[in-house]
């Protein structure tokens, strides 16, 4: 195939790495080197992380982990434009600007839905089995070359732009990739049949409505622990999901896991665990009460659950 999954852990390495630069160079500051080390070690796990052996890698996330604990990851004063440029800027493109952007979308659709079997001297154009995710990252390239042609700035000026987003993040940009990896980890260690056990002994599940409402509940409080709803899912669904509802009560999987999915992302909106979800825009946006996204969720979250509940019940049969 032509471009795969690996091209695109490369380009987020890349990323990385110009972002681990950017602040080793940055004098402004305090936390360079030890920020430094977070970004430029995250970047070698996207270049090289499928050549180290695992038990490296389990080490460099170690290491990422004590870096955050001393809090190590911080900013500098990266070099952007200017206000005055910004606005000179955006009044010269004006409704332009929104071109690049909505070039992402529109090439991750295309890549997805009409050439992932599109062959080129019989091979694939792109990888048939991460077809999305390659489409958005070629997307990405295109949306941010229109960029840089459109605003006449180099594709250095990006990474700064880049940088200073990533910096804006903090480690809790890793935060969805860690957690889901610790929904493997769970699994892998028997967490589905422990849940499996205390909710088959300790609640009743002879009641379908009980089994669903366990389920669905279950699959947000998870998330909301996890902090990510694909960490959730394997846990949940390998506990009360599959060998519950599916082979107890004959679910329709496909229902089951979406309606599980959406629950999950219920649970997402509570929690300060989902922290580039819920707490990176309350700093972002500079609110005095780091939890004030949180709160104006909760409502929504609590409404869909109850919902999610009914529409399993009503559709996993059908």
């Amino acid at each position: 195939m032509i471009f795969s999954i690996t091209q695109v852990y490369w380009l987020a390495g890349l990323v990385m790495a110009a972002v681990a630069v950017f602040n080793l160079l940055d004098a402004s500051n305090p936390k360079r080197w030890t920020t430094g080390l977070f970004w430029g070690l995250y970047a070698v796990m996207f270049l090289l992380g499928d050549k180290m052996p695992p038990e490296v890698v389990g080490a460099g996330v170690i290491v990422l982990a004590l870096i955050v604990l001393v809090k190590g990851v911080g900013g500098g004063k990266p070099q952007v434009r200017s206000d005055a440029e910004n606005k000179e800027s955006a009044l010269r493109l004006k409704n332009k600007l929104f071109v690049p952007a909505l070039a992402i979308p529109v090439v991750t659709v295309i890549g997805s839905v009409l050439l992932k079997d599109f062959k080129i001297g019989g091979n694939f154009l792109i990888d048939p089995k991460n077809a999305t995710l390659v489409s958005l990252a070629l997307g990405c390239i295109i949306g941010a070359a229109m960029a840089c042609k459109m605003t006449k700035e180099s594709p250095v000026q990006s990474l700064r732009e880049s940088r200073r987003l990533v910096d804006a993040m903090g480690w809790a940009m890793v935060l969805p990739q860690m957690l889901g990896m610790l929904g493997l980890v769970f699994s892998d260690a028997g967490v589905g049949k422990a849940v499996a056990h205390v909710t088959t002994t300790y609640i009743n599940m002879d009641l379908r409505f009980v089994a669903v409402v366990v389920y669905v509940v279950g699959m947000a409080l998870f998330t909301v622990i996890m902090g990510n709803g694909f960490a959730a899912f394997p846990v949940m669904t390998g506990g009360v999901g599959v060998p519950v509802l599916i082979n107890v009560y004959h679910g329709d999987p496909a229902i089951m896991a979406a309606v599980g999915m959406l629950s999950g992302n219920c649970g997402t909106l509570l929690t300060p665990m989902a922290a580039n979800f819920n707490i990176v825009p309350a700093a972002l946006l500079e609110l005095p009460d780091r939890n004030a996204v949180i709160k104006a969720q909760v409502p929504t979250a609590l409404g869909i659950l109850v919902c999610n509940v009914f529409l399993l019940y009503f559709l996993m049969n059908h």
